[in-house]
């Protein structure tokens, strides 16, 4: 694809644009209910990772410093042990281990990923990630190996919203020093990564990978928005009218 012409920033998604999760997966929540004897409660539990925040969910009040943003975080998990029966003495330790267990993912790089952004950055683009993410995004993203790959990293822990909430698009334009039409933001959710971009003001454009983890049909692509199977075709055919400097 050709970019748009006048843009300035390319902001894309973490998790299924940037990164895929790698085996060993992380523990299953059974299993940690199981070992502390609690395992009628673990099945009482349901989708282990339904208890976080909800797309589009704002909770600022919750993101002042990373203290209270993981205690906000526990107090969820106690909330929901607490409806599945677990007594008050074995909470504590339960909600700990389950939390940790939650954020045990380990990840690898997509292979377009750094030779994707080396040339939108060489071109002279600024590069950004934002993510629905926990509090250390900007950590995960230095430990896959783009920390020096990327300039502005936005994740909605520190935000105080998730996406698609126009909080955390309003962040990532603050950090980008860039008006809205001139970010063009890539990702593979297409609420989070396409509409809400594109209420923003934003351009978008939807990732379909070949081998996605969101199954589906793909939706009919709206005014101001592309599709592309990789993300070597953000650079692949580009020329200088693509180029929208550094601004």
């Amino acid at each position: 694809m050709v970019l748009p012409a006048g843009i300035g920033a390319v902001v894309l998604d973490f998790y299924g644009t940037l990164v895929r999760m790698v085996e060993p997966l992380p523990p299953d929540h059974r299993g940690v209910f199981a070992r502390r004897g609690l395992a009628a409660e673990g099945e009482l539990w349901g989708d282990q990772w339904s208890v976080g925040p909800a797309e589009g969910e704002e909770h600022t009040a919750h993101s002042a410093d990373e203290t209270a943003y993981v205690t906000w975080e526990r107090d969820r998990l106690r909330r929901r042990a607490r409806s599945c029966g677990v007594p008050e003495e074995a909470l504590d330790g339960l909600v700990e281990e389950l939390d940790r267990a939650m954020k045990s993912l380990r990840l690898a790089l997509f292979a377009d990923v750094r030779e994707s952004l080396a040339a939108l950055r060489g071109r002279g683009l600024l590069v950004g990630v934002c993510s629905n993410w926990f509090w250390d995004l900007e950590d995960r993203v230095a430990e896959v190996g783009l920390g020096d790959a990327v300039d502005v990293v936005v994740g909605s822990a520190r935000a105080g919203a998730r996406k698609p909430h126009p909080l955390i698009y309003r962040a990532v334009l603050d950090r980008c020093g860039l008006p809205a039409d001139r970010v063009l933001f890539v990702g593979d959710m297409w609420v989070p990564d396409v509409l809400g971009p594109l209420a923003a003001g934003m351009r978008a454009v939807h990732l379909r990978r070949p081998d996605r983890a969101v199954d589906g049909i793909a939706p009919p692509l709206p005014e101001g928005a592309a599709r592309i199977a990789g993300l070597r075709e953000l650079i692949e055919g580009d020329g200088a009218a693509g180029r929208g400097g550094s601004g």
